[in-house]
């Protein structure tokens, strides 16, 4: 844990079987974690002396006899999860609230982050041990970019696939759809005015900046050059965009939806129309940390397991909706995130869509840590100048994406996943990716910002 520690707000207790009116009971009378764990465990906690007696009658004390070692438990069994107010925390959550983690022997605590900078502090300090994160903050703390600390994550776990989106403002109603090239005369005439268009993404790695920066770019828009690239975190998007204050973000659910239901934009494009099962979240941990204690991780994606299958079930997604729109999670209605967790699309400006492409949790070997993934982002990571020269490719996304840890744990649980994939390919614009030559790929767009 930090040195320092910092306050802790919304944070979710413990999956103890305890209610919160005996957790505040216990509280109350001055019992705090601990003593509650004393008071579950019972005789389980005993002294490591007990009291026997001698030949003489006499009471001594001797150790009580050891309990054998499991050898397949946790070697840490309390742990801290952060996660950020977007519908895709969910196998977090789910594997919190339904006692998921507690069978596979792990005493989950689940903290809600203010920002993605924040949530990547408090993995590196050691604040949380393991984190919803989008997928490109991973790499780049492993590589030390873009103003993150030089911190190896490792990424053994892939959380959803699809279910964002690219908002624009409702003054573009009727005039601009799915369609980027249509803003890039909107885009030169406010330059030409010095009053660039703005829009936001919500980390400068992550998923959804890459999703804006593409879109912008296969409409002919340098998002560094002619307009405007802000950073801004998922729930503050729908208030400044409300103000005023950005054209356009990219976010993903449920603040697009949101938008809509508060007049303030409509859907541009969804990101699985950018690129179909595209990589989205994933649960990161630090590689000290997964190395030291690989049961641990183990069990962690054993739980994440169960919950996924749970939520692609989509007779399970109201109560889904139902539990992370608290406001210790999400903090927004059910009723506006449930419609697109179930494929109903209403993009707010009179299209309408029955999308079979909704976020998918376990389905189509969503989960598996597909090396080729981080390929992708450090060929972006290239176009963009955000690396002076050729990455090592293949070295950085075999070191963060662990699906050795992966198979270990599907093993474990007689699980028949699908395995690696090395397929090229091809998003919306028609170019297509093929990861056994990243480089070529990288260095052949027609937009980019390519370090000299």
């Amino acid at each position: 844990m930090s040195k320092h520690k910092k306050p802790r707000a919304n944070v979710a207790a413990p999956n103890t079987g305890v209610s919160r009116r005996d957790f505040l009971k216990l509280g109350a009378a001055g019992l705090g974690a601990a003593s509650l764990g004393a008071s579950l465990l019972g005789s389980a906690c005993k002294s490591d002396e007990q009291t026997t007696s001698t030949a003489a009658g006499k009471p001594s004390t001797a150790p009580a006899p050891s309990a054998p070692v499991n050898k397949n438990a946790p070697e840490i069994a309390d742990l801290r999860f952060g996660m950020i107010a977007l519908t895709d925390c969910s196998p977090i959550v789910i594997a919190h609230e339904r006692g998921l983690f507690k069978k596979y022997g792990i005493n989950s605590t689940v903290v809600k982050g203010a920002s993605w900078a924040a949530i990547r502090d408090s993995l590196t300090n050691g604040d949380i041990h393991a984190t919803h994160m989008l997928l490109g903050m991973p790499i780049a703390s492993t590589m030390g970019l873009l103003g993150s600390p030089q911190v190896p994550m490792v990424v053994p776990w892939l959380l959803n696939r699809n279910g964002q989106a690219i908002t624009l403002k409702a003054e573009w109603k009727g005039k601009i759809s799915d369609k980027p090239a249509l803003i890039k005369p909107l885009a030169d005439a406010a330059k030409k005015a010095g009053t660039p268009l703005s829009f936001a993404q919500t980390f400068p790695p992550g998923t959804h900046a890459m999703w804006m920066r593409y879109y912008l770019a296969a409409g002919g828009i340098n998002p560094d050059k002619d307009v405007s690239l802000v950073t801004v975190p998922p729930p503050q998007m729908v208030a400044n965009m409300k103000v005023g204050k950005m054209d356009g973000f990219c976010v993903g659910e449920p603040w697009n939806a949101r938008a809509i239901s508060d007049g303030t934009g409509f859907t541009g494009i969804t990101t699985q129309e950018i690129w179909k099962d595209h990589p989205e979240k994933v649960c990161a941990f630090r590689e000290d940390f997964a190395q030291k204690n690989p049961r641990t991780v183990k069990a962690v994606l054993k739980a994440l397991h169960e919950a996924s299958l749970w939520l692609d079930d989509l007779k399970n997604r109201p109560e889904q909706a139902a539990i992370v729109s608290r406001p210790t999670y999400i903090n927004c209605p059910p009723d506006v995130l449930l419609p697109r967790l179930l494929g109903h699309y209403d993009y707010g400006d009179g299209r309408k869509k029955e999308d079979p492409n909704y976020m998918i949790f376990s389905s189509r070997n969503c989960n598996y840590p597909q090396a080729k993934y981080a390929v992708w982002w450090l060929t972006q990571f290239r176009r963009w100048g955000m690396v002076p020269a050729k990455p090592d490719y293949e070295g950085i996304a075999k070191r963060v994406m662990r699906s050795d840890l992966y198979e270990e744990a599907m093993k474990e649980l007689g699980y028949a996943h699908g395995g690696p994939n090395t397929a090229p390919e091809t998003l919306f614009d028609g170019v297509t990716f093929n990861p056994n030559d990243p480089e070529t790929y990288a260095t052949s767009f027609a937009v980019h910002n390519l370090a000299a």
